[in-house]
């Protein structure tokens, strides 16, 4: 089992960046291939961001690519996005999760543990 908390959200704007962190604790977190989502309010959850245990492949959401980066420190037990360019429709609650899973994972009942998600707010 693993406990995911998520920080560094907050109040940009349009154009500018923020660094989400995601802070494991527990089981081992290079066990666990990990993934990025986010949901606006009205909206369905959304991939946005996933990465192997090793960090050796990544993959996003169209919308975030070459926008977006998603790493992990395993030394740490630390998951990141880094926000670049950010836009407001990039305004919802993000969360981080982890699954037992080797490859990169995409749908969100593919993950076994979920962070409690953290604020992002993009202003025009």
């Amino acid at each position: 089992q693993v406990q995911l908390v998520e920080s560094g959200g907050g109040l940009v704007q349009a154009g500018g960046s923020l660094r989400l962190s995601c802070a494991a604790s527990g089981r081992a977190f290079i066990s666990y291939a990990m993934g990025w989502f986010r949901q606006a309010p009205g909206e369905e959850r959304e991939f946005v961001a996933a990465i192997t245990r090793s960090g050796g492949a990544t993959d996003y959401t169209d919308s975030v690519k070459g926008r977006f980066t998603i790493s992990r420190d395993n030394a740490k037990n630390t998951l990141y996005l880094q926000m670049n360019s950010l836009k407001p429709e990039d305004t919802a609650v993000y969360s981080c999760a982890a699954t037992g899973d080797y490859g990169l994972t995409y749908r969100a009942d593919g993950y076994d543990y979920w962070g409690q998600g953290t604020q992002v707010t993009v202003s025009s």
